[in-house]
């Protein structure tokens, strides 16, 4: 029987994962299919048992369901665990076990990555989560989280052996860090950027998670200022190729997709 995979989320217009995974399927002569379906507010509960009674094999979580979706599972892998988020289920015998590969598709693609580098992660969301558990794995030694909401950025900095801190606290001491990644969800759908970052230069790493549009309001600001820029398109073919390899037991090639799905 053909087995099928989903992305769930709100809203889902933008995501490129399905033309991802067909692509994948397609190369490796698998017979399935991935569909993207749109979750309203208070019905996740109802999606996922409905994925599960449909014999889904396995799904993805984007925004904003990565830590909701978690009671709805039954169990948790450790890389789950430990970024209190999923972005990838697998149907294991009717058994929902819930995945991060959010942080390590992302690390995976930044270059000169290293313990001495000061890392500045705006956001402390699920997509934060995964990617500030990562960066723990990786023992950076200078982490720093900035969050509108205080509260959250001091829950993730305490686990993670990090420093919360305000964005105003970020804008005043923003040209000392190496890397800043950007993990919310502002500049998706309007050109503003959830923080005024001032200060850019050569020697700084930006990286914003969003892939559509490709450059954000935070992107092109860093780009101007003179800093390296990377929008979310590594992370997205990263944790994708980590997801696929869970689903199929095979580690697909990256740059196929690349070549194939977004040369345009």
């Amino acid at each position: 029987m053909k087995k099928w995979y989903a992305v769930l989320g709100h809203p889902i217009h933008h995501s490129i994962s399905p033309r991802m995974h067909e692509a994948w399927f397609q190369k490796y002569n698998i017979e399935a299919s991935y569909v993207p379906i749109l979750v309203k507010p208070g019905e996740l509960e109802k999606a996922v048992d409905s994925l599960k009674l449909l014999g889904c094999s396995g799904f993805n979580v984007t925004v904003p369901y990565k830590e909701e979706i978690i009671p709805f599972l039954n169990e948790l892998d450790v890389s789950a665990k430990v970024a209190g988020a999923v972005n990838t289920v697998v149907n294991r015998d009717g058994q929902l076990i819930g995945h991060n590969t959010d942080g390590r598709g992302l690390l995976a693609n930044i270059s000169g990555l290293s313990e001495e580098k000061r890392v500045l992660v705006i956001g402390a969301g699920g997509a934060a989560k995964g990617i500030v558990a990562a960066l723990k794995e990786r023992h950076i030694r200078t982490l720093f989280i900035a969050n509108r909401t205080l509260e959250k950025a001091v829950q993730l900095a305490e686990w993670a052996s990090g420093t919360a801190i305000t964005y105003s606290q970020a804008e005043d001491m923003f040209s000392t860090f190496d890397i800043v990644i950007q993990t919310t969800s502002v500049g998706m759908e309007e050109d503003i950027s959830p923080v005024n970052l001032k200060g850019w230069h050569p020697s700084m790493t930006a990286i914003d998670i969003i892939y559509s549009p490709p450059e954000t309001a935070f992107l092109r600001q860093a780009r101007e200022e003179g800093a390296f820029t990377m929008n979310g398109l590594s992370m997205l073919i990263g944790q994708g190729a980590l997801a696929f390899e869970l689903w199929t037991g095979i580690y697909p090639d990256q740059d196929y997709c690349k070549k194939t799905v977004f040369s345009s």
